[in-house]
């Protein structure tokens, strides 16, 4: 194989217009809701966003009914205004593409687990500031790479559950009880937006991007 850049598709999306975001390029490797839902803000607003998914893509298009054309319309919702590719960052070829991606790109945006874009070579003190000095590297999981629970998996419930806000919602009859709107996955999509864009803000005095750690 050779890191030639796979086809790309283009996803569903609002009427375009060039937006307060215009020019700037997100490569977007992330899945589910937190993340996607970042990247959905900034698509909204102008910004080019290329979602790079697994082979398989991302399993959210298989969460439904309802259906449009093979995909649920949760994964429309939140994927909209995207291009997305199927790329294999397990393996050195779809790496390879991967740098070449950045090498346009303003913004990367993922959310492995900590310490998987290390092991796959791609760390952002190890390899991206070096090759990439001016690329914001925006980081989303459960608990941070850092602190106690630093590098630990985690879902929208299990956080809800352990900052307590399970406790505060259900009945004495059905005890603590998860809260029916994904609130967590929604607010790290929202602030992790929040800091790109103070990151890109900053980067226009230092001409320098950062890490965030979300």
């Amino acid at each position: 194989m050779t890191d030639t850049l796979p086809p790309i598709t283009q996803g569903r999306g609002l009427a375009r217009s060039k937006g307060a975001l215009a020019g700037l390029k997100v490569i977007d490797l992330t899945r589910v809701l937190g993340g996607p839902y970042c990247t959905m803000i900034l698509g909204d607003h102008g910004a080019e966003i290329i979602k790079l998914e697994p082979p398989q893509g991302d399993e959210v298009r298989d969460w439904g009914p309802p259906f449009l054309d093979g995909d649920a319309s949760y994964f429309i919702g939140v994927n909209r205004n995207k291009q997305s590719v199927g790329l294999d960052l397990a393996k050195p070829a779809g790496r390879a593409v991967l740098l070449r991606l950045l090498e346009g790109a303003d913004i990367l945006i993922e959310n492995f687990k900590p310490g998987s874009m290390e092991k796959w070579g791609l760390g952002y003190e190890e390899v991206l500031a070096k090759k990439f000095p001016r690329l914001i590297h925006c980081r989303v999981s459960g608990f941070g790479a850092t602190g106690p629970l630093g590098g630990a998996p985690g879902y929208d419930a299990i956080v809800q559950a352990v900052v307590g806000l399970m406790s505060i919602n259900g009945t004495a009859t059905s005890g603590p009880t998860r809260m029916g709107t994904p609130i967590v996955d929604l607010g790290t999509g929202l602030y992790s937006a929040i800091a790109i864009l103070m990151a890109v803000n900053e980067r226009h005095g230092s001409g320098l991007g950062q890490y965030l750690d979300m």
